[in-house]
């Protein structure tokens, strides 16, 4: 196990090189980050000069930005504002180093400014999950030892509408029910814009309170997916010799159902948690746009806006090597869930 851990990490290491290389051009290809400051009539034409001269954007972009964002910029010293004194610029600054210099948006170091909306994303994104896995079990489960049965059917029909619908469409629709309307009713609504009430403390019951909402978006859409793969993998299962081994010892209901069946039919679902759990890290885009939650979405597409490359160039790294280390944890699971799996 461990060398095939080993050899699966060395494998990662070309490959997300390639990535960032890439990801490099292709924002290079974007535009000038600093245009936007020509529609503010504040600053000049030299002012924007010096910017591009302190972040390096005057130079070309292969060898000199290239190698400049590869390996830092000691590599040679410069006159950047023609004042006689050398000095560095401060734009992306040798991600060998993992120093992924400042923010063109920001001017801060983007490890900082990440640093600020991760967290958000994070509890958002996780809180969506728990609750998606925990009701999508329970669900999936249940239609699964009972199938073609009403509820089973009810809940198809419920899941394939809502897996249809696109994450903005249940946003509106919810905002608009729990929060507009249930307004209208005289009824405690729910609010829809950040993470705390403006004029309330920043408390946990408030930040549950402005949570209820976008989780739901979220979760929503998930369980509809979930619930189907796992009614799917129990189904294959269930009628197991194994399972009716199981039973006629004797063994109480729930334990052949969470031990012996849920056991051997995991590992399907855990491929689709693997594969979504990365994504986490990179923000729901549009839930957090709709409610105003300030993520790594709402950072993403601010970022993007203004072609900020330090935050863009970060921001597709931190979702590549998320990708890779969860699906080497997914393929350790393998091993774990079932005894036949074997990495040599």
């Amino acid at each position: 196990m461990g060398r095939y851990i080993l050899r699966r990490t060395l494998q990662a290491i070309p490959l997300l090189a390639i990535i960032a290389v890439i990801v490099f051009f292709l924002l290079k290809l974007t535009g000038d980050p600093l245009s936007i400051m020509a529609q503010d009539p504040r600053v000049r034409e030299r002012d924007r000069a010096l910017l591009r001269a302190k972040f390096g954007l005057d130079e070309p972009v292969f060898p000199h930005q290239f190698v400049t964002w590869l390996i830092g910029d000691d590599w040679r010293l410069r006159d950047s504002d023609g004042d006689g004194v050398v000095d560095k610029p401060g734009g992306l600054r040798g991600i060998l180093r993992l120093d992924f210099g400042n923010s063109f948006q920001y001017q801060k170091p983007v490890l900082e400014v990440v640093g600020t909306y991760l967290p958000n994303t994070l509890l958002l994104g996780f809180t969506a999950f728990t609750v998606t896995i925990l009701v999508s079990l329970g669900i999936g489960i249940w239609a699964a030892l009972r199938p073609y049965s009403t509820f089973d059917n009810v809940f198809t029909t419920l899941a394939f509408i809502t897996y249809s619908f696109p994450i903005f469409l249940i946003a509106l629709l919810l905002v608009q029910v729990f929060a507009v309307w249930f307004k209208e009713w005289g009824l405690p609504y729910l609010p829809v814009q950040g993470m705390y009430s403006a004029r309330g403390g920043r408390t946990v019951a408030d930040l549950a309170w402005h949570l209820v909402l976008p989780v739901t978006s979220l979760a929503l859409i998930q369980i509809a997916g979930y619930s189907r793969y796992i009614r799917a993998s129990m189904l294959e299962v269930v009628n197991s010799d194994y399972v009716r081994t199981a039973r006629s010892k004797g063994l109480p209901e729930r334990r052949v159902v969470l031990i012996h069946a849920l056991k051997n039919a995991s590992l399907p679902i855990v491929t689709l948690i693997g594969l979504d759990i990365p994504f986490i890290l990179s923000g729901a885009v549009v839930t957090e746009r709709i409610f105003g939650w300030p993520g790594m979405g709402q950072l993403f597409i601010g970022s993007l806006d203004v072609s900020d490359a330090p935050v863009l160039i970060f921001f597709v790294l931190m979702t590549a090597v998320a990708v890779v280390f969860f699906q080497l944890v997914t393929d350790v699971l393998y091993a774990v869930l079932d005894p036949r799996v074997r990495y040599s």
